[in-house]
């Protein structure tokens, strides 16, 4: 199931301060302290409907992090192209050196990891392509692995609003869940 961790959030107070820029006369005069007026008016952009536009001062707060997911998951995922993939484990260079039990997800039949161990085992003997795309064929959907994300509030927003209703709700859901509680998300996505 999914797991999120090393969560950073950059930029917040400073896009805060810069969803204002559009209504000010004189940028050298701006305080790089939040006050109560910066965070009204993010509140009141940040809620506006997607698309508008009004709301992109939300790119500006950007967040990185580690998610352990389902290989089902990452199809869904990266339909969201404005979240950037660092870096992550790689299935072709080390699945045949992995442990394929603790890797798979409590959805996995043993029968399905046991015939994916003898794949790797019959592949370790032979290195043919043809026992390798066996073996990276017959890799199960609830296999796991992990990658490191860079995204925005912006996009954040888009896709808690499409995804928080989804039919992979223990995925999904614990994502949803992770990006509620991201500091002041729910006040400038969700008028929370």
């Amino acid at each position: 199931m999914l797991k999120i961790k090393n969560v950073n959030v950059y930029g917040l107070e400073e896009s805060v301060i810069a969803s204002g820029y559009p209504m000010k006369a004189n940028i050298e005069d701006t305080l790089l302290l939040v006050e109560e007026k910066d965070k009204r008016r993010a509140i009141k952009l940040g809620n506006v409907l997607i698309g508008s536009g009004h709301d992109n001062f939300l790119k500006g707060i950007i967040v990185q992090f580690d998610v352990t997911y389902p290989q089902y998951w990452t199809p869904q995922f990266q339909r969201y192209h404005f979240a950037d993939i660092v870096s992550s484990q790689s299935k072709m260079h080390r699945l045949t050196k992995m442990d394929i039990k603790n890797s798979c997800n409590k959805y996995v039949l043993p029968e399905n990891i046991d015939l994916l161990n003898k794949l790797i085992e019959t592949y370790n003997e032979d290195k043919s392509y043809e026992n390798f795309m066996k073996v990276i064929s017959n890799t199960p959907m609830g296999f796991e692995m992990t990658m490191r994300v860079t995204t925005s509030y912006l996009q954040l927003k888009t896709i808690y609003l499409q995804r928080k209703n989804h039919k992979l709700k223990e995925d999904w859901g614990t994502f949803c869940k992770w990006v509620e509680e991201l500091p002041h998300f729910k006040e400038f996505c969700l008028g929370e």
